[in-house]
């Protein structure tokens, strides 16, 4: 199998990169106190500087747009020193860095608002099953409140701020997360939105949110360091939409205009729960749907293996590749890809939270491991799975 296509460069907007295969946002949970990220993070995202580029996991814009414990943020001058030097130690090993910025939505709970109040949402629908509070407890989702129009406007400027304070902290751009049924993404999808107001209703009104703020990230850090992260078909979080393709292709072309870095699009069967017995959705491909609606480079991200990336590229419909497990097992992948080596295998139990067990203990590519020489799972092997 050749995986030449995955070494040929590619210009995302103002970023330059050297191969084609991207770290995406991969939720670690290992934030410090207030959110800030620790110096094991620097180490953590620097063993993994020679991806094309790398995406930050998942970060609150403000104190009350988190949804899980020991979460990063970028709203504090804390925060933004704690990532600061995880882009110094990526730079210094010659890598490109962005960060992924979120609001939860109603896909969070009140222990997180430092006063108590409910989450927010377009629209007071709770969403379904526990919520995670910060000390790891599981409480029922609860109603959330819905966000009146002065509201949304502060999320708007909530989501420019964590650009802003993206780029003091040395960030070589920002990923908007309209995906995965967080805050934008419950504004996008009917199932969520009940509104009647401009935020609400037609195609062009739920899609107004993710326009704003995408328009105000643009404005302070160029639409050539902005991208849009998105998740058609995932039904994450509760979500749906009663016209997924009608909708997001309205969505995509609009983003399209604007001339952003990427557009980063998960395929279903990676941005969801389940669809039970909908072979139609279930059987969706993002990439084929969506592709010729976006005006500019686009990522795909969901279960790939270095074949069935080869294939993608190679096709058209996408421009670059997000390999999620393998680069927190292997933080040297684009080498191993290259060499046909052994891969080492994803552990999941030590996925999230803890410390440097399972965040910066994989071991890295050793001489006698090249060309699949060790026992393990080597990309050939990956290629026909």
């Amino acid at each position: 199998m050749s995986t030449d296509p995955l070494f040929v460069p590619l210009q995302l907007g103002a970023l330059s990169l050297p191969n084609r295969i991207v770290m995406p946002a991969l939720t670690r949970m290992r934030a410090g106190p207030g959110g800030v990220p620790l110096p094991i993070s620097a180490e953590y995202y620097a063993q993994r500087a020679t991806a094309g580029l790398i995406i930050t996991e998942a970060t609150a814009i403000s104190v009350n747009g988190h949804g899980y414990p020991q979460m990063p943020g970028i709203y504090s001058p804390e925060q933004v020193a704690g990532w600061r030097a995880v882009t110094e130690a990526v730079h210094a090993r010659g890598g490109r860095i962005v960060l992924q910025i979120v609001h939860h939505g109603r896909w969070s709970h009140s222990t997180y608002n430092p006063d108590g109040s409910l989450p927010v949402a377009p629209s007071a629908i709770a969403a379904p099953g526990l919520a995670y509070t910060p000390a790891f407890q599981q409480e029922p989702y609860e109603t959330p409140h819905a966000l009146d129009t002065l509201e949304i406007s502060e999320i708007v400027v909530s989501f420019w701020s964590a650009a802003r304070n993206a780029l003091d902290a040395g960030f070589d751009g920002v990923e908007i997360h309209g995906a995965n049924g967080f805050l934008l993404d419950q504004f996008l999808q009917d199932g969520s939105n009940h509104r009647t107001d401009e935020y609400g209703g037609s195609i062009e009104n739920r899609t107004r949110l993710l326009l704003e703020v995408v328009d105000a990230i643009t404005d302070v850090i160029g639409a050539d360091r902005t991208a849009v992260r998105l998740s058609p078909h995932g039904n994450l979080g509760g979500l749906h939409d009663s016209d997924t393709v009608l909708h997001f292709t309205h969505v995509i072309r609009e983003l399209g205009q604007r001339k952003l870095a990427y557009l980063h699009l998960i395929e279903p069967r990676a941005s969801s729960a389940g669809y039970g017995d909908d072979a139609s959705v279930d059987s969706a491909n993002n990439a084929a749907l969506f592709r010729h609606a976006f005006d500019g480079p686009m990522i795909t991200a969901g279960g790939y293996n270095p074949g069935t990336a080869v294939q993608v590229l190679e096709s058209g419909l996408a421009d670059a590749v997000a390999f999620g497990r393998m680069f927190i097992a292997n933080p040297d992948l684009p080498e191993r890809i290259r060499e046909n080596a052994v891969l080492n295998p994803f552990d999941r139990a030590t996925a999230y939270a803890g410390d440097a067990h399972g965040l910066t203990d994989y071991p890295a590519l050793t001489a006698v491991q090249h060309r699949g020489s060790q026992t393990g799972a080597g990309l050939a092997d990956l290629a026909s799975t």
